[in-house]
């Protein structure tokens, strides 16, 4: 196996260009798993930990905060929780705090596994997935991005390069279902976004499809329920039926399996608890802010 551990991001697009079988390597917590186990055997391993603009972050032309694919879960947590808090609180819930201080969002992306836990804010947050190659740069949503069961849109030659997601607008919140209570691998998550600006709702589901994915009839009909009662202005409190609506659509969006860490029965049903939950909790902070 060969180890390639470019010092630049041009050097690390050539070497994918050259070697597009090559495995990104970013925190190395998912990856090396496999390795260790056997599960996989690639022909060269991509070290992308020495490229210092991957660890960097900041704020673009258009107000949207540039995570770049190397940020450790730990700094999302220290240093954008303000901002983005939804994928703040996914990052607490990863692993222990090794692994937080490893894993980073890039390489939950390169992954693409459905129990990803930086998948449901990210949906929810409408972020956008900037990779690049020699040829160039493009940006995917993220709701466009995961194409099947640890498949992703990449093209072979490229390499996850950024995350793209505006601050925080509203209220939101993550929630996750495990078999204890920590250091654990999701049965069923789920991710909401309040963006009152727009009267929007966004919505993410993990580990309970093939792919992570967004409830979006359940959040255009709990937007329009809000904006018909005149709730957005008001910000009167959020009808307990309304909520309990909500929670059922977004189970009716969700096609999980039966698999060792639960059933698909009891994934539903999670799902449309966290999202009763979920929509109670960020509508109970909306109704704080002045």
């Amino acid at each position: 196996m060969d180890f390639l551990a470019p010092t630049t991001w041009a050097d690390a697009l050539a070497a994918k260009a050259e070697q597009p079988d090559a495995v990104a390597l970013a925190g190395g917590t998912d990856v090396m798993v496999e390795i260790n186990f056997d599960h996989r055997r690639p022909p060269a391993l991509l070290d992308l930990t020495r490229v210092p603009e991957l660890r960097e972050w900041g704020t673009d032309t258009d107000g949207r905060i540039r995570l770049g694919s190397g940020v450790t879960y730990t700094r999302v947590i220290d240093e954008l929780g303000d901002r983005l808090p939804g994928l703040a609180m996914a990052a607490r819930t990863v692993g222990s705090p090794q692994i937080r201080n490893r894993g980073t969002v890039g390489g939950n992306l390169g992954a693409a596994s459905p129990a990803g836990d930086s998948h449901p804010p990210l949906l929810a947050a409408d972020a956008e997935i900037e990779v690049a190659s020699v040829r160039g740069v493009r940006r995917i949503p993220a709701a466009e991005f995961y194409t099947g069961v640890k498949r992703n849109a990449l093209a072979p030659d490229e390499l996850i390069a950024a995350v793209l997601i505006a601050p925080a607008s509203g209220p939101q919140q993550f929630c996750k279902i495990g078999t204890r209570n920590a250091m654990v691998i999701a049965v069923s998550a789920f991710g909401l976004a309040l963006h009152p600006q727009r009267r929007v709702v966004g919505t993410g589901i993990g580990s309970a499809a093939p792919t992570p994915r967004r409830a979006d009839a359940a959040a255009e009909f709990l937007a329009g329920e809000l904006a018909a009662a005149g709730l957005w202005e008001s910000r009167d409190a959020l009808p307990e039926g309304l909520a309990v609506e909500f929670g059922r659509k977004v189970r009716d969006a969700a096609a999980p399996i039966d698999d060792v860490r639960g059933s698909a029965a009891y994934r539903l049903h999670s799902l449309s608890v966290m999202a009763r939950r979920a929509a109670s909790w960020a509508w109970d902070d909306y109704r704080k802010v002045a």
